[in-house]
């Protein structure tokens, strides 16, 4: 089968799409290591050291009359990486801890301390401003995140860079200090933190070149991943197509294996039923073909011979050839008539009439039709009820079932040519049984005797045996009432085909 390339492009190989998806989550997944590591590492990292310092001086804010403040204070200060100081509102140091390089807080004098300590107080009591150092430049201040709009004098930046000149030779470091006014015992005072944010450029390089190691090993090892998983998954499916285009040709011959994964065993178990099931449904088309055409082609072969005989052959007009020609005629009438009435019952486009009849009267009327049968023939025919019983049912299709049974029963009973109808009455069931005396039917055939043009392999009692299609019509019949019904083999020899449905209440 050709595929041009618009349709491979829109019904993609499995194969290809788990490869490909595979491949789109290992790009995800490095463009979001590439962002994390390298795009927003300096960004990140400043919002660690923010959260740091403000939750460090949520803590101090909250203990700031706890006796072993200094304990406190040590322990913070050497976990985050930070120095504190607590001044009082004088600006006299009440507290002051940690050690790290160029910390700008300790060296503050008492005038850079009250112009942090207004700044808080003209806010909502805290001050947040970050310093970059660099290199041949002085101490400036780059951002002010808590108050954007906050202008300092000329005169208190022009103090910040006489008291923090530039550090030779030293790359670009970031330093954040954090202001906030706390009432405690001894009044107000102010905590001071001060953070270093250490330069994350050389950080960010390393990580860049290892990225690129790791980017191209991931990017190999994904590649040959996807390709082995997506050879693994499809390998069945393309194994499972193979057979299938085989059952499509009408080989139902052939298996489906494949293991591995659940669903491949459950699929290839119900494809494995489904090609039995097609080669029995193609037995008994052969068999519906050769059937059919064996019905239709006698009784016309009969009605054929014998208008040509009366034709050609003077004195051949008798009534009896005549007579002939009617009864091929009726024949190939009821073969049609079946055929239409099982279609339509499968269709469902039969609807029930249901109305009370007296069910044991109809067995009665439809006997009678076969007077001449067991007169001529010798057929025993025995129907011998206790009572009258009625139900309600589409009377005329419940006569259909009836004659069906019986046929079928003459079609396959014994030697002796006996059948027989039983009626029994219980908890307000009637269940009919007609009983043949025959061979049975092999257990392995039961499941498929209601089939059209289903035929056991046992002789048939008669040579004409009816259309084929009576147990089919029989079974659809009964579905179609929701009834219960069955076939036995009977110990005494024979078949026993029963229904039962429920007693009606006789009209009044």
């Amino acid at each position: 089968m050709q595929i041009d390339n618009r349709q491979w492009g829109a019904k993609m190989p499995v194969k290809w799409k788990i490869f490909r998806y595979l491949l789109v989550f290992v790009g995800f997944l490095l463009v979001l290591l590439w962002l994390l590591q390298v795009v927003f590492l300096d960004s990140i990292y400043k919002e660690i050291k923010t959260k740091q310092i403000l939750d460090g001086a949520k803590s101090i804010s909250a203990n700031i009359d706890y006796p072993e403040l200094s304990t406190l204070l040590d322990g913070l200060s050497k976990q985050h990486g930070i120095c504190v100081r607590i001044l009082d509102q004088n600006g006299d140091d009440l507290y002051s801890v940690g050690d790290i390089p160029e910390c700008l807080i300790h060296k503050m004098d008492r005038r850079d301390v009250m112009n942090f300590y207004h700044q808080a107080m003209a806010g909502d009591g805290t001050a947040f401003r970050f310093f970059s150092i660099d290199t041949g430049e002085n101490v400036k201040e780059k951002t002010d995140r808590m108050r954007s709009d906050d202008k300092q004098s000329a005169q208190e930046k022009n103090s910040l860079r006489e008291n923090f000149p530039p550090f030779p030779r030293r790359a670009m470091m970031e330093q954040m200090v954090y202001a906030q006014i706390v009432s405690g015992e001894q009044g107000h005072c102010m905590i001071l933190l001060n953070a270093t944010i250490t330069p994350v450029q050389a950080v960010v390089e390393t990580l860049r070149i290892e990225l690129w190691c790791v980017s191209g090993v991931l990017v190999v090892l994904s590649v040959l991943l996807a390709f082995l998983m997506a050879r693994k998954i499809s390998a069945p499916i393309m194994k499972m197509n193979a057979s299938a285009k085989e059952l499509a040709r009408g080989n139902y011959d052939t298996v489906f294996s494949g293991d591995g994964y659940l669903e491949i065993t459950e699929l290839n178990d119900t494809l494995n039923y489904t090609a039995k099931e097609l080669a029995k449904v193609e037995g008994l088309r052969r068999e519906l073909i050769a059937n059919v055409s064996h019905d239709l082609r006698t009784p016309l072969t009969m009605i054929t011979g014998y208008g040509e005989v009366m034709r050609d052959i003077p004195g051949e007009n008798t009534p009896e050839n005549v007579q002939i020609i009617i009864d091929e005629a009726k024949r190939l009438t009821d073969l049609v008539n079946d055929m239409l009435d099982l279609s339509q019952l499968q269709e469902g486009v039969h609807m029930l009439h249901k109305e009370t009849f007296r069910l044991t009267q109809c067995i009665r009327e439809i006997l009678t039709r076969y007077g001449k049968l067991t007169e001529q023939d010798g057929y025993q025919i025995i129907f011998e009820p206790q009572e009258e019983v009625w139900v309600s049912a589409d009377k005329v299709k419940m006569e259909q079932v009836i004659y069906n049974l019986v046929n079928n029963a003459i079609n396959y009973t014994g030697a002796d040519k006996k059948v027989e109808i039983s009626q029994r009455v219980a908890a307000g069931w009637v269940r009919i049984d007609i009983l043949d005396s025959g061979q049975g039917i092999a257990p392995e055939q039961v499941p498929y005797i209601w089939e059209r043009y289903y035929r056991t392999e046992h002789s048939h009692q008669r040579a004409v045996v009816g259309t084929g299609l009576g147990l089919s019509i029989v079974k659809n019949i009964f579905d179609l009432h929701g009834m219960d019904y069955g076939v036995e083999n009977r110990v005494e020899g024979g078949c026993d085909f029963w229904f039962a449905i429920e007693v009606a209440q006789k009209d009044q």
